[in-house]
């Protein structure tokens, strides 16, 4: 039996400035998992292309995450940090999974729905296809949790859905193998290899809403720089976005019920309590009653504290000086860069770096899924 292991995974797209809602939604919870949990952090640039294919500075936007994992507090030297596409099993394991799934389940996913618009049939096949590849940099570490937003929890379903049909169709294959562990199915228990990951949805603001719209979820590719507070804001950008935020004449309400109904209020609301570590009833028991004229000076004083994780490392990663370039060297475990050739090829496996090994040692899904999934399979290839 190959018993699964508590993990945690998660990741964040290399695209535009990283926003509040990134780091409430995500980079703030994976600091605080690092201290329980083991942990794999990956900047997912295969999602990236999803949705527009070609991007000016992809590179320069992946060490930008990077970055901001390290400034946040993500330490590299306990947990995995890692660049997706060069760990081929994510993207060997996503086609396996397009096969799994039914396209009646991709049609369903509302994410879908909101980034192809009305256009549709001019949407990528990899904008309609890519909870299968979420679903597979999940399921290639069989990690047990991710962190994510509210707006993710579909996609977490669909991750388990895929394990569930994949789990019952080689049941039997998977045991032959040696490779399962009994999970429970229902009232069933199957010889399953992959866990059933659970969503990690917590906290008072798990969704920020853009400042301009309390309807739409916080953007990178908002056109209006003002919907955002992004994490290389200083404390005077800051403040004049909070103060320039859509609100209503209403006074605060002194109870959450109060909030119904008032999207704005709602997502300001949230905030506080998630930068404040409090919950939205609290906040409310101090400033209920109040206008935001006297909320939105308050909510800016902790917004200039917290927005950006240390700026004082983060800050040079955009001015790429010779400081934060050795930073981010030493943080990086020996021969983490993977080195490529001009016509793009891999130099070989005696240049892979140690952390794409120990990559290799953990993701052993693509090992078995050759050795069970089909009679042909060259069982034992590396």
């Amino acid at each position: 039996m190959n018993a699964i292991s508590p993990r945690v995974f998660s990741g964040v797209q290399p695209t535009g400035n990283l926003h509040l809602g990134n780091y409430l939604g995500a980079i703030k919870k994976f600091v605080a998992l690092q201290e329980s949990q083991d942990c794999i952090y990956c900047v997912v640039d295969l999602h990236s292309i999803t949705a527009q294919l070609v991007h000016e500075d992809l590179k320069g936007q992946i060490r930008s995450i990077t970055a901001a994992f390290l400034a946040a507090g993500i330490d590299p030297k306990r947990h995995i940090v890692f660049n997706q596409s060069r760990v081929s099993g994510h993207a060997e394991l996503a086609w396996i999974f397009n096969c799994v799934a039914r396209i009646g389940w991709m049609n369903r996913m509302t994410q879908f729905k909101d980034k192809a618009g009305k256009d549709r049939e001019n949407a990528s096949l990899g904008l309609l296809a890519y909870p299968s590849l979420m679903a597979a940099d999940i399921l290639l570490y069989r990690a047990t949790h991710v962190p994510v937003g509210d707006d993710q929890k579909q996609h977490i379903e669909l991750t388990r859905d895929i394990a569930i049909k994949f789990n019952n169709d080689f049941s039997d294959r998977i045991a032959a193998a040696g490779l399962g562990t009994p999970i429970p199915m229902g009232e069933e228990t199957v010889n399953g290899y992959f866990p059933l990951t659970e969503p990690m949805i917590e906290g008072p603001a798990t969704r920020i809403m853009s400042l301009k719209d309390g309807s739409k979820k916080m953007s990178k590719s908002d056109p209006s720089d003002l919907s955002r507070i992004n994490l290389t804001d200083d404390a005077d950008q800051i403040a004049r976005k909070i103060k320039k935020a859509k609100t209503d004449p209403d006074a605060l309400p002194s109870e959450t019920a109060g909030l119904a109904g008032r999207a704005e209020a709602d997502n300001l609301v949230g905030i506080y309590a998630a930068l404040a570590e409090t919950t939205k009833a609290e906040v409310l028991t101090e400033f209920g009653g109040r206008q935001f004229s006297e909320f939105k000076p308050a909510l800016a004083e902790p917004r200039g504290r917290k927005a950006r994780p240390d700026q004082r490392r983060d800050a040079p990663a955009d001015r790429r000086s010779r400081p934060y370039r050795r930073g981010l060297e030493g943080r990086r475990r020996a021969g983490r860069r993977h080195r490529r050739e001009d016509d793009g090829r891999c130099e070989g496996d005696r240049r892979l770096p140690a952390v794409t090994r120990r990559l290799r040692g953990q993701a052993v899904a693509g090992l078995a899924i050759r050795r069970y999934v089909g009679p042909e399979g060259p069982a034992g290839e590396p």
